[in-house]
């Protein structure tokens, strides 16, 4: 219920403070009248909106059109075996409307621009979270505008451009386009869905770790694995376990890693080095977690410390390698992105950060089916006749 949520940092009453406040997810805030009642029981239905006691949404029908949440958590047996992880899961949010945890924080910000009023949302992205509003605005009847940097991934354009966004390509790259989608946000009246700046997507974003805990079996796991971009997945899973112990439902957060590109490390660099963050020219082929300058970055270190976990960096190969395993061995389709949370888990193994009887989960936050370049099979076809024999030669 709205009337039970607060926000911090700002001085702000409203439920839905104004981006224009210039806030960032370090400095605003949803705070609830924390209780086990707000926690939902019996079966696990109703996707994202099972937890609106959560969420800073006032009581009437949801009017966002698409389904939203309940995504599997995936026990692959195959997976286990070749990790040797016996409680190995993986959250796989590629099952989302268009195949990435970005559709959470798009229909919880859409489903306010329906309630008031408002016909455009805009954003920022490298290519996800635009593809996301695209086609969540066109299912809600709004107009979308995206600025992206120049060198977005053609597939992911396409799509934006086929749902009807309003496209536009910033040739200085995604910290500028960042920029100037809060600009004219503010200039033109928009509603600005940034993720770092619209802090509805935190909140959004965070029901992943209430469904998590939930297809547990109400239970937390040792372990939880997502990858860093601008930060706000893994600073929403935070919150969203530490709501659950707020409310007297569980006893302790998990230990959380984080995995960035080698070619992309800045939040590791903070953590190594003790120092403030750094801007850099981001140098990899995952272009979900290509950002220099991470919009949340101080949440991330945060969260991480305070759970005991660590953040990782890894080279693209990594992320490469890991999509075939994850494809061959647990059936599920992931970009480099993607697959860089199995990519570090695996990693964070090695090093003796995860033990072998942990329960740990892993996020898988982006579908391959958009970045068919990155998908290498190891098996080759064979072109035969219509004959049982060659039918034996070939699989010999």
């Amino acid at each position: 219920m709205i009337g039970a949520s607060i926000c911090r940092g700002t001085g702000a009453t409203e439920p839905w403070p104004n981006p224009d406040q210039e806030a960032t997810q370090g400095q605003v805030e949803f705070l609830y009248a924390y209780a086990p009642e707000r926690i939902p029981g019996g079966p696990l239905t109703g996707g994202m909106w099972r937890y609106r006691e959560l969420l800073p949404i006032a009581d009437g029908e949801i009017l966002y059109p698409m389904p939203i949440g309940g995504t599997p958590l995936l026990a692959p047996p195959a997976l286990r075996r070749e990790t040797g992880l016996a409680h190995l899961y993986l959250k796989d949010e590629t099952r989302g409307p268009t195949g990435s945890n970005k559709d959470r924080a798009t229909a919880l910000v859409l489903e306010r621009a329906l309630r008031s009023g408002i016909k455009t949302v805009s954003c920022a992205s490298t290519g996800n979270v635009a593809t996301s509003l695209a086609v969540g605005a066109a299912a809600a009847g709004l107009q979308a505008v995206v600025f992206v940097p120049e060198e977005v991934n053609p597939a992911k354009l396409r799509l934006m451009l086929l749902a009807g966004a309003r496209v536009l390509k910033v040739r200085e790259g995604y910290a500028a386009a960042f920029r100037i989608s809060r600009e004219a946000a503010k200039a033109f009246g928009w509603l600005d869905r940034n993720t770092g700046v619209n802090p509805a997507t935190l909140e959004a974003k965070k029901t992943v770790a209430f469904e998590i805990w939930e297809q547990l079996g109400r239970r937390m796991p040792d372990v939880v694995v997502a990858p860093i971009g601008d930060g706000p997945t893994l600073s929403a899973l935070a919150k969203g376990f530490r709501e659950l112990v707020l409310c007297g439902v569980a006893s302790r957060v998990p230990r959380i890693i984080g995995v960035q590109a080698e070619g992309c490390q800045p939040v590791k660099r903070i953590l190594d080095e003790d120092s403030p963050l750094e801007p850099i020219v981001p140098d990899t082929l995952a272009d979900g977690i290509a950002v220099g300058a991470p919009v949340s970055a101080s949440m991330v270190v945060r969260e991480v410390r305070e759970s005991g976990g660590s953040v990782l960096a890894l080279p693209d190969e990594a992320f490469l390698e890991a999509i075939g395993v994850l494809a061959q061995r647990a059936g599920v389709l992931a970009e480099p992105a993607g697959a860089a949370a199995f990519a570090g888990l695996l990693r964070a193994t090695s090093l003796g950060l995860v033990a072998r009887e942990e329960t740990v989960v892993a996020l898988v936050t982006g579908t391959g089916l958009k970045t068919p370049d990155f998908l290498r099979p190891v098996l080759g076809a064979h072109t035969i006749g219509a004959d049982l024999s060659e039918v034996e030669q070939a699989l010999r």
